[in-house]
């Protein structure tokens, strides 16, 4: 099967590929290719933010506005195929994404940072800590919005629990309120997670 086909043949071909580039890399530098654990862990970190919070960028900037224009268009052909097909599908990436992303940026602070008591420090918001412990707090405050507001209701407003109107109206309204919240939380967050390690660390 070409990889070009298939989500699962694209991630596998990417992840080969930054293989065989890490290890060329090293090899051009004259370092002996290692397992790294720390910085695998780091790679995969980063990987499954940019989907998070790549899909948490979708779903604010272009699918809930477009979702409104189709219903405000009375002539046009509505919402149904993204909500029946496409939002699904991305709240399954979106959900388990974050959960990727808080699950690895804990083991990076576990043992990322020279130190056994990493996560300590950085959720205590020690010195040294303090931005990427900013960073941390936030992710997790988005991770207990995705999985206790955003992902409850969005399975009422996709049918896929029952709902009366009412009820899915009241979940529309959570749920795009916690989506918010996170898309703004997630700008000073990003702030916090490249600040750690450019210079405004403290």
């Amino acid at each position: 099967m070409h990889p070009l086909n298939s989500v699962k043949g694209a991630i596998t071909t990417g992840v080969v590929l930054a293989i065989i580039i890490g290890i060329g890399l090293g090899l051009w530098s004259g370092v002996q290719p290692t397992f790294h654990p720390i910085r695998i862990d780091r790679w995969l970190h980063i990987v499954c933010g940019v989907m998070w919070i790549g899909l948490l960028y979708y779903f604010n900037v272009v699918q809930t506005p477009g979702l409104a224009a189709a219903a405000a268009d009375k002539g046009g052909p509505g919402g149904a195929g993204v909500s029946k097909y496409i939002a699904p599908r991305a709240l399954v990436w979106f959900r388990w994404a974050a959960v990727a992303t808080w699950l690895t940026g804990v083991g990076y602070l576990m043992w990322g940072y020279g130190t056994s008591n990493g996560l300590e420090r950085a959720f205590m918001l020690l010195p040294g800590f303090r931005t990427i412990g900013v960073g941390a707090w936030l992710g997790t405050i988005m991770l207990f919005n995705v999985w206790v507001f955003i992902w409850p209701n969005q399975k009422k407003i996709l049918g896929l629990v029952p709902a009366t109107d009412e009820q899915k109206a009241a979940a529309r309204k959570t749920a795009g309120r916690a989506s918010r919240i996170n898309f703004i939380l997630s700008i000073p967050m990003l702030m916090c997670m490249g600040g750690q390690s450019h210079g405004l660390a403290f």
